[in-house]
Order: C-alpha cells, then sequence, then structure tokens
C-alpha cells in the first residue's frame, strides 16, 4: 500500500495530461478497429491474453511456457492478417483524417442536415428507393471499401443524382462521414430480425443490419411506397415526415456537440484544479 501510494504522490498535471490523451488515443483506436472485419480476431488475440496472465498469475507453467513461445509468431500474424486495416490507418493519419468526427461535431450546423433532408424528400415524392448512411463513432469501413469511393462534399443535387434509378450507383447506400459523402453503392449487412414486417424488402433489411453491427443512423426510402424511414439503435422507424426526420437529424447532432463540448469543459477544468 506504501508504495502505491509513493506512486501517486509523484504525480503531477502533465502526467494527468498525458493519461488522458492516451487513453483517448486508444478509445478513438478502438473505435475505428471495431467497424473492420478483423474484430472478432482481436477479441481471440484478449481472450488468449487473458489466459496468459491469469496462467502467470496461479503458476500454469506449461500453459505460460507455450503462450511465451507463441508471442513472435503471434506478432507476425497479427502483421499479416491486419494488413489492409494498418494500411488503412496509415492512409487516414496522413490525410488528417482519424479523428475528423470529433472535429465534424463541434463545427456542424444545419446545413448538412437540411440538404439531406431536402434531397430525401424529393426523392420520396419520385419513389426513389435511397439508404443513407450517416455514421457516427463505430467505423464503417468495412462497408465503405464494399463500395464506389466518391470523398465528395455532402450536396442534395449530388445524393439526388446517386440515387436516380439511371445512375449506376443507384444500388445500395451512400455512407455520409462528417460532411463529406465517401463511398456510394456501399453493401450492408441485413437483418435477420424476425419483427420487421415481412411486406418491407431488402433495403430496410440492410438499414437495419447496419445499426444493429454499429451506432451510426440509416435513412431509407422506399422505391415503392415513397415512405422515408429511419434505422437507429436496431430500431426501425418509419412514416418520418421532412419536418421530422430534420428535427431528428438535429436533435442527433446537438446531443453529439453537447456531450463533446462537457467532455472538453471537464478535461479543461480538471487540468486548471490539478
Amino acid at each position: 500500500m506504501q508504495q502505491v501510494l509513493e506512486i501517486f504522490s509523484g504525480f503531477n498535471w502533465l502526467d494527468v495530461i498525458d493519461i488522458l490523451l492516451v487513453s483517448y488515443v486508444a478509445y478513438r483506436f478502438l473505435l475505428w478497429f471495431k467497424g473492420t472485419r478483423a474484430m472478432q480476431l482481436t477479441r481471440g488475440i484478449f481472450l488468449l491474453l487473458i489466459i496468459y496472465l491469469v496462467s502467470r498469475f496461479i503458476g500454469l507453467e506449461t500453459i505460460d511456457w507455450l503462450l511465451s513461445r507463441l508471442a513472435i509468431i503471434i506478432i507476425l500474424i497479427l502483421i499479416i492478417v491486419f494488413q489492409p486495416e494498418l494500411r488503412r490507418m496509415l492512409s487516414r493519419i496522413g490525410q488528417g483524417r482519424l479523428f475528423n468526427k470529433l472535429v465534424f461535431n463541434y463545427r456542424q450546423g444545419t446545413g448538412m442536415v437540411q440538404m439531406i433532408t431536402k434531397a430525401v424528400e424529393q426523392m420520396s415524392e419520385q419513389k426513389l428507393g435511397s439508404l443513407i448512411v450517416l455514421e457516427r463513432e463505430i467505423g464503417c469501413d468495412e462497408y465503405i471499401e464494399s463500395g464506389i469511393l466518391l470523398d465528395a462534399k455532402v450536396s442534395s443535387e449530388l445524393l439526388l443524382t446517386i440515387f436516380e434509378k439511371s445512375s449506376a450507383l443507384h444500388d445500395g447506400a451512400v455512407i455520409i462521414q462528417g460532411n463529406r459523402i465517401l463511398a456510394a453503392s456501399c453493401l450492408l449487412p441485413l437483418s435477420d430480425s424476425k419483427l420487421l414486417d415481412s411486406r418491407l424488402g431488402t433495403r430496410h433489411r440492410a438499414a437495419l443490419g447496419l445499426s444493429e453491427n454499429t451506432d451510426a443512423v440509416v435513412i431509407v426510402t422506399s422505391e415503392q411506397t415513397g415512405v422515408i424511414s429511419v434505422a437507429d439503435s436496431s430500431v426501425l422507424t418509419r412514416y418520418f415526415s421532412k419536418q421530422t426526420l430534420e428535427q431528428k437529424l438535429l436533435a442527433l447532432y446537438q446531443e453529439e456537440s453537447k456531450e463533446s463540448s462537457a467532455a472538453l469543459d471537464n478535461f479543461l477544468m480538471d487540468n486548471k484544479q490539478n
């Protein structure tokens, strides 16, 4: 106990900032990593790590020896298996996009929401089927890679052009990250939910499926009826109007901005006290 107190007695405000920054970077990396195919393998690695620590603690020498000898091989396997994710991560760092969602939360206004709702309203009136994904914290990189990369600024005209029936990109989903359309014609996972109305088609199952796997908000317009639906937190809600859709999106972004502002205020307050 005395040793623990001695360790913490040497802490100063720079150490607190150091720990907070490292924790935040690790948190962002884990959120980014959650949107990749390697997530299942990551869970397996964590399980092996736990087994290794437990074996050392209780004295299981055979397991300890075996896992120690396999450590180098596991590292090489990780580099090979995670090569696409590592390449993408380094690319995003080079483009300054690794933490772009935090910047977007502070700067975004009502303009983008209005452009999205304007396009959705027109697609609803024209009965153009569409899938629009608004990425939040959990990355959608796996699904972005399945589509056609665009990296274009969000506009109602571009969204309408993409989902025009004669467009080569109208099948699949558009994925929006921050204030940019990253990709179109993306494939989304289909939901296996038995609660979904059997009359609803593939678009609605895809929207619900993504909301079950990530925290993204997915907007759907039906090609048969023009009905606007939103999938959020594993729930599909139908019969949105332009006004109610706009209210939901604005409330969503305002909530995220308040959370980010509160986190920053708490961070600054803690540093000031230290």
